[in-house]
């Protein structure tokens, strides 16, 4: 990808159509993959990630999921297996409000995962969450059909596409 988020923001510091919003810097990359973008599918949840899994099972097309974990730190949200099903379908990567699981295999997956730290204990199974609603977390809102740019520099959060 040839796209720099610092880049972006100071070429749509001006446009008014982009509706350009950094995500405060709190998140860690954690995937192979350090640079992704695509369209966003949001999720809101608390530690239960059978949405996850369900979603990641869709053919992504590219796209990144959001998952408004509630910045819970009891338990993760996303291990290696997930991961990987996520880029055999098809997406790019996740963005997650929370914790994730096996780093050290995460890092050997191109699939990009942003989170906000590691823990070892897996999450509830209930399947509880809401698809596709608006989120705010880290400064920003972010709604299903919103795209989303992660790179070395951060996220930011667009209205539509700036950028291949």
């Amino acid at each position: 990808m040839a796209y720099r988020t610092t880049d972006l923001c100071d070429a749509h510091a001006d446009d008014p159509t982009a509706q350009v919003r950094v995500v405060n810097p709190m998140f860690v990359g954690y995937g192979g993959r350090r640079r992704f973008s695509g369209p966003v599918t949001t999720l809101k949840l608390f530690e239960d990630n059978v949405r996850v899994r369900e979603i990641l099972s869709e053919p992504g097309e590219g796209g990144v999921l959001v998952v408004d974990g509630g910045g819970s730190m009891r338990c993760a949200l996303l291990g290696d297996q997930l991961a990987a099903l996520g880029r055999e379908n098809g997406w790019s990567g996740a963005v997650i409000y929370g914790c994730v699981r096996d780093s050290a295999d995460l890092a050997e997956i191109d699939f990009g995962v942003q989170a906000l730290n590691t823990h070892p204990l897996k999450s509830q199974k209930k399947g509880l969450g809401e698809r596709d609603v608006s989120v705010t977390f880290a400064g920003a809102t972010i709604q299903s059909g919103d795209w989303i740019y992660v790179d070395e520099d951060g996220v930011i959060v667009a209205g539509r596409q700036l950028a291949d």
